[in-house]
């Protein structure tokens, strides 16, 4: 038994002799400056863009239909051409239309040949009445028979116009220049007057994008609708995953006013597209260029920390080689870069290697950087 607690008192006596050859007064010792790498911020132009969700419109897109009865005769394009504003697209069975087109033209001959003899009636009437030599309600009823057959001419030679215009409804034809879609009806597809969608016709250049912006940057918008734009203009831009659209836009409308329910209103921007490369119906990302991106604060997105949602820097102070932590208002993000509105100045420098060994207060030792901090007091 006592052979085994002698270990015991042996290693207890050893701690005793560590602690007691400890000198009295003596304090663990500090830890040392962290490494870390600084620059120097400066004002520069930070160009960057704020981008809305866009969608490709026609400026103009028209529904064809047919505006008389009747069964498709003929198709005369090619679906996904381009057309140009008059070019014959459909036609339809204008056989009973030309029947009644000639038929109306045959009775207008007639109403020309009725008002000739009413004329040459009441002429003879009118000679014989100045010699008392025809009654009286003979004058008056071939005078009334005359003007029947001046009006029933009229009538006649405006059943003609209508018929005519029929015959030429037979045939449809593009609007307007653009770009036609897929046929909805085939050849001998029966078709009805204002009913049948037959296909569409949407103009392809210009083309535009509508985007919705809140109600607070009418004013911003407004100013760049002003500003005459030029082709090498990079204020709006159109983006597809990340693409570039090579040609700028410029503001076409802006809508009359905002939507109550979501405070937005509707920004129609125009765009060039002599390659027909924007379609209708796409969707995009519109680059707008921010007019506040002139004489901006930059530094590395690395130099940033985050905690509970705020965002700091650590700010190298002037009279020592500590650090203090301040907090600052990050905007957009350009590359590697951050913009900073508020909370930096102009020639301050900061920490942007090394921050995760930092604290508030820390000792620094600038291992590299262009601007050089003190050493620390021994």
């Amino acid at each position: 038994m006592l052979l085994r607690s002698i270990p015991n008192i042996f290693s207890i006596l050893f701690i005793v002799m560590v602690f007691s050859c400890t000198p009295k007064g003596q304090q663990p010792q500090k830890p040392g400056p962290v490494n870390v790498t600084v620059q120097k911020i400066s004002e520069k132009d930070a160009v960057y863009y704020d981008e809305y969700p866009a969608t490709v419109i026609a400026l103009n897109q028209v529904e064809l239909r047919p505006q008389v009865n009747g069964y498709i005769t003929a198709v005369h394009f090619k679906e996904g051409d381009r057309v140009k504003k008059g070019q014959k697209l459909y036609s339809i069975d204008q056989q009973q239309y030309e029947a009644a087109y000639q038929q109306s033209v045959a009775n207008q001959a007639v109403q020309e040949a009725n008002l000739v003899k009413a004329q040459k009636d009441v002429e003879r009437y009118r000679e014989l009445n100045k010699h008392d030599a025809v009654a009286k309600q003979l004058v008056d009823n071939a005078e009334a028979n005359y003007e029947a057959a001046k009006r029933t001419l009229e009538a006649s030679k405006a059943s003609v116009k209508s018929v005519q215009t029929n015959v030429r409804y037979t045939s449809i034809t593009a609007p307007f220049d653009g770009t036609i879609g897929i046929s909805q009806v085939r050849l001998g597809t029966a078709v009805s007057a204002g009913q049948t969608i037959l296909n569409t016709v949407s103009s392809d250049n210009p083309i535009a994008a509508d985007l919705s912006i809140d109600q607070k940057e009418i004013y911003r918008f407004v100013q760049f609708q002003g500003v005459k734009s030029s082709k090498t203009d990079s204020t709006f831009r159109l983006a597809f995953n990340g693409i570039i659209y090579p040609h700028p836009g410029k503001i076409s409308l802006i809508d009359r006013a905002v939507n109550a329910q979501t405070g937005t209103i509707i920004v129609r921007l125009e765009f060039s597209n002599p390659e027909n490369n924007l379609r209708a119906g796409m969707s995009g990302t519109v680059r707008v260029l921010n007019d506040a991106s002139k004489k901006s604060i930059l530094v590395p997105f690395k130099a940033i920390t985050e905690q509970l949602g705020e965002y700091f820097v650590y700010v190298v102070k002037t009279d020592s080689n500590k650090v203090t932590q301040q907090r600052v208002i990050i905007g957009k993000q350009v590359a590697r870069d951050v913009v900073i509105l508020k909370g930096l100045n102009d020639g301050e420098t900061i920490v942007v290697e090394g921050v995760q060994n930092l604290k508030e207060g820390s000792a620094i030792a600038v291992k590299n950087g262009n601007e050089t901090a003190k050493n620390p007091t021994k």
